[in-house]
């Protein structure tokens, strides 16, 4: 029996996900009505971390959705050139977690001249729980009717650094490290309350 998919309400996750994980605090940013409508998700997180006692931060955006097609064309190197960033390298990289492995992408971004800035992202998927680097994985289920896929979630993991792309890259993957349980129990624990609600 096939499970059905599972849209949330918005808000839904950030209930679920901590607000201090692993040494990191954060802060919500809220993002602007049409940012959000170009997302094309049911629900997403906008929000910066900060290394207690430390200056270093990243932002973790986190966009859910249950409609594939939507989310799809959603992703930094579509996104980020269509906002005035230029793509520099992009690799795929496992990084080793406690519960095991985290397939991801690492993407660089750059804009402007003299006074260029320079981004990081960190970039993987979430489908049903499962950890996937790129659209691929979604790829296959969106075009099978009989997938049955309760819900995707993209994951970017954001930090700016004007002139040591190697330090920012080793900010995004600590913090990927350090949030990745964290984030994966927050969303199967705000499906699971959706599944709940409906059930009662």
């Amino acid at each position: 029996m096939l499970r059905a998919a599972v849209s949330l309400e918005r808000g839904t996750i950030s209930k679920f996900l901590p607000e201090e994980i692993d040494g990191w605090l954060g802060t919500d940013v809220p993002l602007g009505g049409s940012i959000i409508r170009n997302t094309d998700t049911d629900d997403h997180v906008s929000r910066a971390y900060t290394r207690a006692g430390s200056r270093e931060g990243v932002m973790l955006f986190i966009g859910y959705g249950v409609r594939l097609r939507d989310l799809m064309p959603h992703r930094p190197e579509v996104c980020y050139p269509g906002a005035g960033w230029t793509l520099g390298q992009t690799r795929v990289t496992d990084l080793e977690l406690d519960s095991g492995r985290l397939p991801c992408r690492v993407l660089t971004f750059s804009r402007g001249g003299l006074g260029s800035q320079r981004a990081t992202v960190l970039n993987y998927y979430l489908l049903d729980g499962k950890y996937c680097p790129d659209v691929s994985l979604l790829r296959s289920k969106a075009w099978r009717p009989d997938a049955g896929v309760r819900y995707v979630a993209q994951i970017q993991i954001t930090a700016t650094d004007d002139a040591l792309a190697n330090s920012a890259a080793s900010l995004v993957e600590s913090f990927a490290r350090d949030s990745a349980s964290a984030v994966r129990d927050a969303l199967q624990e705000a499906v699971a309350s959706r599944e709940q609600e409906k059930r009662n």
